[in-house]
């Protein structure tokens, strides 16, 4: 059973003007004015949540307790949040939704402690670990096998996996104004740093444009995932993948860094102090191109590689008979997810091509919402207490996220 903490109050709203004495006194604001005798105005009032109160320009470490123990005993994870001097919005980072993608993990850490709040126009809250309990064991899911990013936003009288998306979806995520979910590949797949968005939400296309050089999948997100689930209760939210699990990927931990930075220059929350070789981000159609038969995949291209159609991207060997069969490229393309070197059956997906395409491509090519296809995720994937496999083969890779 989910041990909730108490309801946290709702976040402050920015109080009236107030007389800069009576705020020290009172110690619940912290004006912001002249000290020449200047009007005061926009006092910053402490950001509430999970109970506590962080005052203005200043950092906490508090805990949600997401879970028990078979013994009884509550679980927390660790909550870390940078309430800013000056007014401004409310960036949630998540990381490690699944206990093994450990590159988001690094990310977040990264983020939270080279921001400091005195500088800060808004709160940033960092979780830096979601499942606690897959992260302990290395593994993608919870202790009983469920799939934490297909129960959102949750049930307070579901399965275990509901009431602990219920207590993080209500408790934190509801008191943001935006969100970054940092995932990897999974099941033995890498991906380059690419976001997830939904690009026919005008919020999160505009989100989209504050990454910097960073590529970008029209992507509504399945059912139960936190980003679906937090765009439809109106907080524009995207997915950053980079890399693979259970892997400390520096190259893909310095871009996701970076591109959060960037975000929240683009926010307001912080002044930007760098550039972005070719600032802008890059929109992408993609396709997956698929082993014609089983065998040991040797690709002959990596992550970001530029391709052409009829171009080898690997070969899949026979171990007996040692019968080879290229994979091709099917068209013009970057490489912006792939497998990594394994054994593989007919069918599997082994490299995923995006084309470059406009925004405005993009977002005319988008389907209505009604006719959105969210087949790739499984049927489990919509029973909200369906339990979730460690992992089944599907004729379609799994979401990352």
């Amino acid at each position: 059973m989910v041990a909730d903490p108490p309801a946290p109050a709702p976040v402050a709203e920015p109080a009236a003007p107030v007389d800069a004495a009576a705020a020290a006194a009172d110690g619940d604001t912290q004006a912001v004015g002249d000290e020449a005798g200047f009007p005061t105005v926009a006092p910053v009032p402490p950001f509430r949540l999970l109970g506590a109160k962080v005052p203005p320009g200043e950092t906490r470490t508090l805990a949600w307790f997401a879970s028990q123990h078979y013994s009884g005993i509550d679980s927390a994870a660790q909550v870390l949040v940078a309430h800013g001097s000056r007014p401004g919005k409310v960036l949630c980072i998540t990381a490690a939704v699944h206990g093994d993608e450990i590159n988001g993990v690094e990310i977040a850490r990264r983020v939270f402690h080279k921001t400091n709040p005195t500088q800060m126009a808004g709160t940033l809250v960092v979780v830096p670990i979601t499942n606690l309990h897959g992260f302990e064991r290395g593994y993608r899911y919870l202790a009983d096998r469920r799939d934490l990013n297909r129960y959102f936003p949750g049930s307070a009288s579901g399965s275990s996996a509901a009431r602990i998306a219920h207590s993080f979806f209500h408790n934190i995520v509801r008191h943001c104004d935006a969100l970054v979910d940092l995932h990897t590949g999974s099941f033995h797949r890498t991906n380059l740093p690419q976001l997830r968005a939904d690009l026919g939400n005008p919020d999160v296309l505009h989100l989209t444009h504050g990454f910097g050089a960073t590529a970008v999948l029209d992507d509504r997100g399945a059912p139960g995932t936190l980003r679906r689930a937090a765009c439809d209760a109106g907080i524009p939210a995207v997915t950053l993948e980079a890399g693979e699990p259970m892997r400390l990927q520096t190259n893909e931990v310095r871009h996701g860094a970076k591109a959060i930075r960037s975000l929240m220059a683009h926010l307001g929350i912080v002044k930007k102090s760098w550039r972005w070789r070719d600032p802008q981000p890059v929109y992408y159609e993609s396709v997956w191109v698929r082993a014609s038969r089983g065998g040991i995949l040797l690709a002959s291209v990596g992550l970001g590689d530029t391709v052409s159609a009829g171009q080898v991207l690997g070969v899949v060997t026979d171990p007996i008979s040692n019968a080879r069969a290229e994979v091709v490229a099917p068209h013009d393309g970057r490489v912006i997810g792939m497998a990594v070197n394994q054994m593989v059956r007919p069918g599997y997906a082994v490299f995923r091509l995006g084309m470059e395409r406009s925004e405005e491509e993009m977002i005319r090519a988008a389907p209505p919402p009604a006719m959105v296809d969210d087949a790739a995720a499984s049927p489990a994937d919509a029973a909200p207490d369906a339990q979730t496999p460690a992992w089944t083969p599907t004729d379609e890779p799994r979401p990352d996220e």
